[in-house]
């Protein structure tokens, strides 16, 4: 049997806020060719969850701590649909089918949510990233981010 502590979590939030992308996971499957990957994942409010889909898997997530918006776009990056998740929120999870494209935006420090898809994880594959969204750690993360806080349903994300 596997526990996940308290103290697993407060040392995973820790590494999360330490980390230069402000965001760290801890895994619950035993390796990445396992059918089911389970993790926890923690993230600081300024952590960058570029907008993505898994064309292979569907993915559930389940907000434990913090609170997060999950947006939810259309092929060409128009936001469909925006969901508050988290402990003082309305909804506490979701599971979106596979090949839809997303983005986590995190509203607090030490947010953590638990999320399941299929495996095996494959880093070539597990992803793919909206190609109206910037890269990770380009010029224009903290312009889109901002622009993604206020995005209302039908906006444009660029």
């Amino acid at each position: 049997m596997k526990i996940i502590t308290h103290k697993d979590m407060a040392a995973l939030k820790t590494k999360a806020g330490e980390s230069s992308r402000k965001r760290m996971n801890l895994n619950v499957h035993e390796q990445a060719s396992d059918p089911i990957q389970r993790l926890f994942i923690a993230a600081d409010r300024t952590s960058y969850f570029r907008a993505h889909r898994h064309n292979h898997s569907w993915e559930f997530a389940l907000v434990l701590q913090g609170l997060f918006d999950v947006l939810v776009f259309d092929d060409t990056g128009q936001l469909t649909e925006r969901i508050s998740l988290g402990p003082q929120a309305r909804v506490a999870a979701f599971e979106i089918p596979a090949g839809t494209w997303h983005a986590w935006i995190p509203h607090e420090d030490g947010s953590v949510f638990f999320e399941c898809k299929q495996g095996p994880y494959n880093p070539d594959t597990a992803a793919e990233f909206a190609p109206w969204s910037p890269e990770e750690g380009s010029s224009e993360v903290t312009d889109f981010v901002q622009r993604l806080k206020t995005l209302a349903v039908g906006d444009m994300a660029s």
